[in-house]
């Protein structure tokens, strides 16, 4: 019996050798090409990029036969590549789509299948449900161009992906004062894409760069995974205490999320950077925009909009959700709990590189270290947010943990009154500072997570504790 592959949030992610095989992969690129070709895409281009991790490349070679073999042509990345600078090249390239072989923030075990339209985002919940139903279930129905000869016949190009993208992040940012600020900048790229980017970008003048685990190792040392949150990063942290640096700058895996830390060696939460890079678009650079949000993220982006005049959306969670908001609203900024950040200007994806650059200008415009950078964001918006999250394995059906969530009905949780339920993506209690419990099952792994924001930061724990109890799992 065929493996029944299934896209989550955002594509496919399996366990190397054991379903993520060779095999599945082609079954799955022959779901993605059918697609291609239902929607009257034959002999057009199609990006094709891979991560570092096991045998990435060979996978995307793979999956390179397979869309020539059914009479695509492939643009294939000549090294492994972030996830926006593939996102890029769909548009720079005038591709139809693209295939990236990454299980971006995933252990070490892991890889994935992800796909994207011709915007260079996520394709939506409709599209990817329509590609997992094309995926043959036998790999003796897939269609294969034998790699040498779909090169020699120009069916596969390799390309410099690179380039375009560093000059095009010069039509965003002018990166000379971020050289000449002579900031020193920790960045930790996680063994993973975005290695050398920011050293590269901001060489040749005073702004010193500090690079770690910016080599190729497929197992991740130091850290659980390539996740830019506490415990992976904790080395990072470190590292910026040790060599005084203002800042801490880490990308995932693949490049298209950003952790950051400040010049004490703290980790700023997700939220809160999502909360900086909104404001410094809005305030810093004047400019005016729809923000787009998934129901996980920060309130502060409501506040925000409320300051500014400028709408703000709510979308579920996921770049799939995300990414077509932000075209539908040529929005300013997209963003999501994980870390993940759009703009406008770039394609609708998740950029971990240029965001780290924003946050950077941000620091030289205003002359401020992150510390006082948040202090400015919370008297904006009128109060310091605690954030937190915890991740919990379950058994049983979804729909069984559902109804016993919806039983539940609780008044207060963590001694705050609840306000309202909204049930877009999970489960969102709204609660009477203004702050929130979510409860929902991840996209891509067998678990549940527990997430709140609060401006009560000694209720954080406890809100999350009631969150697990709703949730049966306490």
């Amino acid at each position: 019996m065929a493996l029944k592959i299934t896209f989550g949030t955002d594509g496919w992610r399996g366990v190397i050798a054991e379903d993520y095989t060779f095999d599945n992969v082609r079954r799955c690129a022959q779901g993605f090409a059918s697609y291609m070709l239902e929607k009257g895409k034959k002999d057009q281009w199609v990006v094709v990029g891979h991560d570092k991790r096991f045998d990435s490349e060979f996978f995307a070679a793979a999956v390179a036969e397979v869309l020539a073999g059914n009479g695509l042509k492939v643009y294939l990345t000549d090294g492994a590549t972030p996830t926006p600078v593939i996102a890029f090249s769909v548009v720079n390239k005038k591709a139809c789509g693209a295939v990236n072989i990454t299980a971006s923030h995933n252990p070490g075990t892991d890889n994935g299948f992800k796909v994207r339209n011709e915007f260079g985002g996520a394709i939506d919940p409709e599209g990817l449900l329509k590609i997992e139903a094309l995926i043959p279930d036998s790999v003796e129905q897939v269609k294969r161009k034998v790699y040498q000869e779909a090169r020699t016949a120009g069916l596969i190009v390799m390309f410099d992906p690179v380039t375009p993208y560093e000059e095009h992040l010069h039509t965003l940012i002018d990166l000379q004062p971020l050289k000449d600020a002579g900031l020193t900048v920790m960045v930790d790229s996680m063994w993973g894409n975005g290695a050398g980017y920011f050293p590269r970008l901001l060489a040749g003048g005073k702004t010193k760069v500090i690079e770690i685990h910016n080599q190729r190792n497929p197992i991740f040392p130091e850290m659980k995974r390539p996740e830019p949150i506490p415990p992976n990063i904790n080395v990072g942290l470190k590292a910026t205490l040790d060599n005084q640096a203002d800042v801490l700058l880490i990308t995932d895996g693949d490049a298209d999320r950003l952790g950051v830390g400040d010049e004490n060696g703290q980790f700023i939460n997700q939220l809160r950077v999502y909360g900086l890079l909104a404001y410094y678009l809005l305030e810093v650079r004047g400019l005016r925009g729809d923000i787009v949000k998934t129901l996980s993220t920060t309130v502060m982006l409501n506040k925000l909009g409320q300051i500014y005049n400028v709408p703000v959306h709510e979308t579920g969670v996921g770049f799939k959700y995300v990414a077509p908001k932000m075209l539908e609203t040529n929005a300013l900024i997209g963003g999501e709990e994980s870390g993940g950040y759009a703009f406008r200007g770039n394609v609708p994806e998740r950029d971990g590189i240029l965001a780290g650059l924003y946050m950077l200008d941000l620091m030289v415009r205003l002359g401020k270290k992150p510390t006082e950078l948040l202090k400015l964001l919370f008297a904006k918006v009128g109060g310091e947010y605690f954030y937190d999250r915890i991740d919990r394995p379950f058994t049983g059906s979804h729909e069984d943990r559902k109804k016993m969530i919806l039983a539940a009905n609780p008044q207060t949780i963590g001694g705050l009154k609840v306000k309202g339920l909204v049930t877009v993506d999970g489960f969102q209690f709204k609660l009477e500072d203004g702050g929130w419990m979510l409860i929902r099952f991840s996209g891509t792994e067998p678990i549940l997570r527990v997430y709140c924001e609060t401006l009560h930061g000694d209720k954080v724990q406890a809100i999350l504790q009631d969150g697990l109890k709703v949730a049966g799992l306490q």
